[in-house]
């Protein structure tokens, strides 16, 4: 029996999640796997990519063949150049963690007033400009 390391696709159509398995080389793409040794995450910025290194050791040390795009993602973690005996390529790109949004209040001048409308509302103006009008016309 031959076993491969492959992909088991999951997610909804336009954006998929990628499973590591290993599996049966006779099964179909998404079908029964063996032993579920990684993930693989390509739309996230960056891609996120978890992988067991030791049972992929195991899984390489016992005959199991890696596919074209699982070899790739071995090679950028470095465990295929770890089971070849060649030197680690250089480390993955890690996101780097989102800075707090300062608060409105921390924006905010301290020596300007708080709740303070900057300009009148149109109704007072209305009515003091009636008023001033009744003041003249008794005058």
């Amino acid at each position: 029996m031959a076993v491969k390391i492959k992909l088991k696709r999951l997610g909804k159509i336009r954006s998929p999640h990628y499973r590591i398995v290993v599996a049966d080389s006779r099964t179909r793409r998404d079908g029964r796997a063996i032993e579920e040794i990684g993930k693989y995450h390509p739309t996230y910025h960056p891609s996120v990519i978890e992988v067991d290194a030791d049972r992929v050791a195991y899984w390489l040390g016992v005959g199991a063949q890696p596919t074209e795009p699982v070899l790739a993602i071995l090679k950028k973690t470095g465990d295929w150049q770890k089971f070849k005996g060649e030197p680690a390529p250089a480390p993955l790109l890690v996101a780097e963690p989102k800075k707090a949004r300062p608060s409105f209040e921390a924006l905010s001048g301290e020596d300007e007033g708080k709740g303070e409308a900057i300009t009148q509302k149109k109704k007072a103006e209305k009515k003091d400009e009636a008023a001033a009008e009744s003041e003249s016309a008794e005058a």
